[in-house]
C-alpha cells in the first residue's frame, strides 16, 4: 500500500459517508494521488468523470510495522474501483464501481472497534478474541458492548511472537520477571494478549518493567540494550520482526509448557501455531498460539455495499494481488471465510455467501475450547 493512502483516524467527517457518495475535493484528490497511482489512475481522472459518483471506505489496520497494515493496503487495492480505472476485462480494477478504498494506520484492535463505534470507520481489521469482547462488553469494553459489529471474512492467522534477543538467556516467558516488556501500544490488540500471558505465568504489569510501545520503537530499544523483551501479535512474517533479525541475533520464546495450556483457556480463541523455521533469520521453529484476523465493518453500512465489497474480495483478480502481495495473502481463502466468526456476518456479506453455495451459523460465537483452527 503507498503510503500516500496512510491516514490515523481524524474527526468524524475526514471523510464523505460510504453510504451517501460524494465528489472529491481537489485537496482529497491531491492527498490520495499516490494510491490512484496504485490503482492505475492519475489524480485528473476523477475530474474527467463529472457524471460518476465517488464513494470512500476506509478499513482500519494497525501500525506500519505489523501485518495489518500490509494485508489492508492489498484489501483497499483489491476493492477500490474510482472513475477513471481501466475496466476489469481489460486488466484494470474489478473492485466496487466508484469505491476509493484507504487503508489507515491506527494503533491496533482494540482501537479499531472503538472507531468503528464512533462511526469514524467503516470497517477494521481485528482479531476474533477482540471481537468478542466487544460485542459481549467484555474486557477491555467492559462500558459497554459493541452490539452493531457484523463481519465480512474471516482471513488468516495471527501468531503470537515473544521477541528477545539470542544472547539474552530467557527461555520461557516465566523468565520475564523483573524485566522491561513491551507489552504493545495502549489501543492494540496485543495489549490484551500481553496481559493474558503474563496472568498465565503468574506474573502481571507490575512484575515487570512495563513499556507500550510500536513493534518499530520496540526493536529499536531492543537493539540498544534498553529493553528485554516484546510481543506483536500478527501473521508472519511480521515486517518489524524481520528487519529486527537482519539488525540483530533474536529469540523466539516458546509457549509449549504447562502454563502455556493455561494461556489457551484464558484466550478461547486462540489455537496451536508454528511459527516455522527461517520465517526470520536464524531463528528455529517455534510453537504457538495463533487467531483469526478478520475483516469486521459497521452493521449499519448499506447491505448492497458490503455485498459488493465481498464480491471484489472474491475475484480471481484479487486472488492474484493477495498471492503476490504478502505471505499471509496466500491464507485468505473463500473457503476458510467463515471460520470461527467472533461476530454474525454483515447482512450483505451473509448474501453474496449464500449466492456462492456457503452459508453458516454465525450468530453466536465459538464457545472456549470450540474456536475453528484457522490457515497458519
Amino acid at each position: 500500500m503507498h503510503r500516500a493512502m496512510q491516514f490515523r483516524a481524524g474527526p468524524a467527517d475526514t471523510f464523505p459517508d460510504p453510504m451517501h457518495a460524494a465528489a472529491p475535493s481537489r485537496r482529497r484528490l491531491l492527498a490520495l494521488g499516490g494510491g490512484l497511482l496504485g490503482l492505475g489512475l492519475v489524480p485528473g481522472a476523477l475530474a474527467q468523470q463529472p457524471g460518476d459518483q465517488v464513494r470512500f471506505f476506509q478499513i482500519g489496520t494497525a501500525t506500519t510495522g505489523g501485518t495489518y497494515f500490509l494485508i489492508g493496503g492489498l484489501l483497499a487495492n483489491a476493492v477500490s474501483n474510482p472513475p477513471g480505472t481501466r475496466p476489469c476485462d481489460r486488466g484494470g480494477s474489478c473492485g466496487v464501481p466508484g469505491l476509493i478504498v484507504v487503508a489507515q494506520s491506527t494503533s491496533g484492535a482494540v482501537e479499531n472497534v472503538n472507531l468503528l463505534r464512533q462511526r469514524r470507520l467503516e470497517s477494521a481489521l481485528v482479531q476474533a478474541d477482540i471481537a468478542h469482547a466487544a460485542i459481549e462488553g467484555k474486557a477491555p469494553f467492559e462500558k459497554g458492548a459493541y452490539a452493531d459489529l457484523r463481519a465480512i471474512a474471516n482471513l488468516y492467522t495471527e501468531t503470537i511472537h515473544l521477541v528477545v534477543r539470542a544472547d539474552s538467556g530467557l527461555k520461557r516467558p516465566s523468565d520475564l520477571k523483573g524485566k522491561r516488556v513491551a507489552l504493545g501500544e495502549q489501543g492494540s490488540g496485543t495489549l490484551v494478549t500481553s496481559r493474558a500471558i503474563l496472568a498465565s505465568y503468574g506474573l502481571s504489569e507490575k512484575a515487570i518493567a512495563p513499556l507500550y510501545l510500536s513493534p518499530a520503537a520496540a526493536g529499536d530499544r531492543l537493539v540498544a540494550g534498553e529493553l528485554d523483551a516484546f510481543v506483536i501479535v500478527g501473521g508472519y512474517p511480521l515486517p518489524a520482526v524481520a528487519e529486527l533479525a537482519r539488525r540483530v541475533p533474536i529469540n523466539l520464546l516458546p509457549f509449549d509448557d504447562a502454563k502455556g495450556e493455561k494461556l489457551k483457556k484464558r484466550l478461547p480463541f486462540f489455537t496451536e501455531s508454528l511459527i516455522d523455521a527461517g520465517t526470520y533469520e536464524n531463528v528455529p521453529a517455534t510453537s504457538s498460539l495463533g487467531v483469526g484476523a478478520q475483516w469486521l465493518v459497521r452493521g449499519d453500512i448499506k447491505p448492497q455495499l458490503v455485498h459488493d465489497i465481498t464480491a471484489a474480495l472474491w475475484n480471481d483478480q484479487t486472488r492474484l494481488l493477495l498471492d503476490a502481495g504478502h505471505p499471509r495473502g496466500k491464507s485468505i481463502q473463500l473457503r476458510t471465510a467463515l471460520d470461527g466468526l467472533a461476530v454474525p456476518l454483515h447482512p450483505g456479506a451473509e448474501q453474496y455467501y449464500r449466492e456462492v453455495g456457503l452459508t453458516a451459523e454465525t450468530a453466536a460465537a465459538p464457545q472456549p475450547g470450540e474456536a475453528t483452527k484457522g490457515p497458519h
